[in-house]
């Protein structure tokens, strides 16, 4: 559909209420903004979003989809991209930053684009901010139910996530790595200097499948085919420590996935303790975001940015959304003290905000679109077949990848992307 269209239907169904503004002779089109949340996630965003009010007078289409990175692509390539879309890949937003498709952000919003989250690139030669975090999420967490014990854990694992399906399987892969090998080596594998075959990257995949192999968890067909959300029932996704077939006792997944735990008696902590990483780098966390980008030259798409960005918009975020799904933020002041909140959701928010020392980005949403897709396909390749020459073959070919795109993303010197991706908290 294009923007004209979609700008319309709003239009429409604006004007069969009275005395709206937008009505009015010459009124401008709403804005429209792509993002990747639906359910009461994308309920409780575009809730805030309409009654948002950013001084400007203008309205507003929220368009959610879980299929984003397509969604966009055929947007651009119809030359109709919305004004502003939300992204959780900092390589996506690298490629669409270097072909100029994106614009940089305005300066009181760019004070908000801080590592990890929105490192600065270097375009035609000026270091700029292209995007800014929303709403964050607390990766490197395991997930178990009271009382289990954490001595003996098995493993639930679930793969599939449609076009993306592998990625659950890369979080593990990249956190391990995080914690046996610390961030500087994790930011140069994550950002192209560092090769696939280096052994530090190849421990990393092997301690994955020797922790896997150590519970009875579930089996390797089922784990391929069952989504990270768990098997589904009468209410919707049960999450995997719920799901039957399941015989597990911890899930290794980030902090969004609380929202199919709310009320129930699911404890979360620090995975560092279960990756057989180094103690000085207990303090590391691997982190992931959703980043607002503008794709437009209406000033208006810079102005709502920078007030999604800011606190106004944070606060009006949250009093929209069911305790569940409230977004947490990259902000070092954390939760207020008097906001009723669960004990898991306090706990997460200590950790990203005060007692982690290190913070990275995922190191796969770093990576170009072609190497992280090559990425989740060979975690679905190892997991079917985890021995030795197998992996070495994968690496092999994950290696030929990086090295084809970054001929392509290197061939001029006034582009760099970003290498910068952990951070103390706060930036």
């Amino acid at each position: 559909m294009s923007r004209m269209s979609r700008a319309l239907r709003a239009l429409l169904a604006a004007c069969l209420l009275p005395l709206v503004p937008a009505c009015a002779p010459g009124s401008p089109d709403p804005l429209v903004v792509l993002g990747p949340w639906t359910g009461a996630e994308g309920e409780a965003f575009e809730a805030a979003l309409t009654r948002l009010d950013d001084g400007t007078g203008r309205t507003y289409t929220y368009e959610g989809t879980r299929s984003l990175r397509e969604t966009l692509v055929s947007q651009l390539e119809a030359d109709t991209p919305p004004d502003v879309a939300i992204l959780n890949s900092i390589g996506e937003l690298t490629e669409y930053a270097r072909r100029g498709r994106l614009r940089p952000l305005a300066a009181e919003t760019a004070t908000r684009a801080y590592r990890p989250w929105a490192p600065t690139l270097l375009v035609d030669g000026r270091l700029r901010s292209f995007w800014v975090p929303l709403k964050v999420d607390l990766k490197s967490l395991v997930w178990s139910r009271e009382g289990a014990s954490g001595e003996d854990p098995s493993w639930c694992v679930g793969l599939a996530s449609q076009a993306t399906s592998g990625w659950p399987g890369t979080d593990w892969v990249e956190d391990i790595l995080l914690h046996q090998a610390g961030p500087t080596l994790y930011s140069e594998w994550a950002t192209s200097r560092l090769g696939w075959r280096d052994p530090a990257v190849r421990r990393a995949w092997t301690t994955w499948a020797r922790l896997l192999r150590e519970g009875p968890g579930a089996p390797v067909e089922r784990s391929l085919t069952t989504s990270y959300e768990g098997v589904s029932g009468p209410g919707g996704p049960r999450g995997l420590l719920d799901s039957p077939g399941f015989d597990c006792t911890h899930e290794h997944q980030s902090a969004f996935i609380r929202y199919l735990y709310a009320g129930e008696d699911v404890r979360v902590e620090p995975s560092a303790r279960y990756l057989d990483g180094r103690a000085e780098y207990r303090g590391a966390f691997e982190v992931s975001g959703d980043m607002a980008a503008v794709f437009s030259d209406d000033p208006a798409a810079q102005e709502l940015v920078e007030r999604l960005s800011g606190p106004v918009g944070r606060q009006r975020w949250r009093a929209e959304a069911d305790p569940a799904v409230r977004p947490l933020f990259p902000t070092t002041t954390g939760l207020p003290p008097t906001e009723p909140v669960s004990p898991v959701e306090r706990e997460i928010d200590a950790l990203l905000t005060s007692r982690a020392r290190t913070l990275c980005f995922d190191a796969s949403d770093v990576m170009p679109p072609e190497l992280r897709d090559a990425f989740h396909r060979a975690v679905l390749a190892f997991f079917r077949d985890s021995s030795e020459a197998h992996l070495t073959s994968l690496l092999e070919q994950l290696d030929t990848v990086r090295v084809e795109v970054d001929k392509v993303s290197g061939a001029t010197r006034s582009f760099r992307p970003p290498e910068d991706i952990c951070a103390s908290p706060g930036g």
